[in-house]
């Protein structure tokens, strides 16, 4: 991670949205001067995007104050059908604060994972997590292992880990329309933060109270 840290980044912020446009984006590729985040994440794509996503995923927030503008945190949401959940999240972070948001959950498959790590996604691994909390970003993890199924559940504690000591945010996301359509607004309630624990603590029973926490935090959102 310390080599990756060190690629070129072309005056590009990797945390908070910019304006780009089309043209620009088209130019940098073909003079080879464009920004890939340690993570590979792609922010000029991401923000080329970003328009797109809010128009065709609108989402109406409650307690956007609770979203933090600057520094690390791991959003932990309740599941949904499909991938539009995620996106929603999203969306929420780039209206409310002008962050972009890293999503726990790559799948492992060839090319696609590219993409979606060009969109910002991150493996589901603690040491993914703990890398990208460190660099001061914002993370999403759902409270089960995929985005793909409806229900709760508690979050895993295995991941948890590497969020103590840093705020982890319960949050409900609830669809737009029948099917997860967007007829109308999605809903994103976001609820307080709760921090368990010390930065770097590696203690399983205390993850385990950080994943009670914030199970019984998503469970009164939603």
């Amino acid at each position: 991670m310390a080599e990756l840290a060190s690629l070129p980044v072309f005056g590009v912020d990797l945390d908070h949205a910019q304006d780009v446009a089309l043209l620009d984006v088209v130019r940098r590729r073909v003079d080879g001067r464009f920004a890939i985040d340690p993570f590979g994440a792609d922010p000029q794509l991401q923000d080329l995007v970003g328009p797109l996503f809010a128009r065709t995923v609108p989402v109406r927030v409650t307690g956007a104050a609770r979203l933090p503008a600057d520094g690390p945190a791991l959003l932990v949401s309740n599941r949904g059908t499909g991938v539009l959940e995620p996106t929603a999240l999203s969306v929420a972070v780039r209206q409310e604060v002008g962050r972009r948001l890293r999503i726990v959950g790559t799948p492992e498959l060839p090319v696609v994972a590219d993409i979606i790590r060009k969109l910002g996604g991150i493996g589901a691994y603690a040491g993914d997590i703990a890398a990208v909390l460190r660099a001061g970003h914002l993370a999403a993890l759902p409270l089960g292992l995929t985005w793909l199924r409806t229900g709760g559940g508690m979050p895993p504690t295995d991941l948890l880990v590497s969020a103590l000591g840093y705020p982890v945010v319960p949050v409900a996301v609830r669809p737009g329309g029948p099917f997860g359509l967007p007829i109308r607004p999605w809903r994103v309630l976001i609820g307080a933060p709760i921090v368990v624990g010390e930065i770097g603590d590696r203690d399983p029973l205390t993850a385990a109270e950080l994943a009670e926490s914030v199970r019984g935090a998503v469970a009164e959102l939603d």
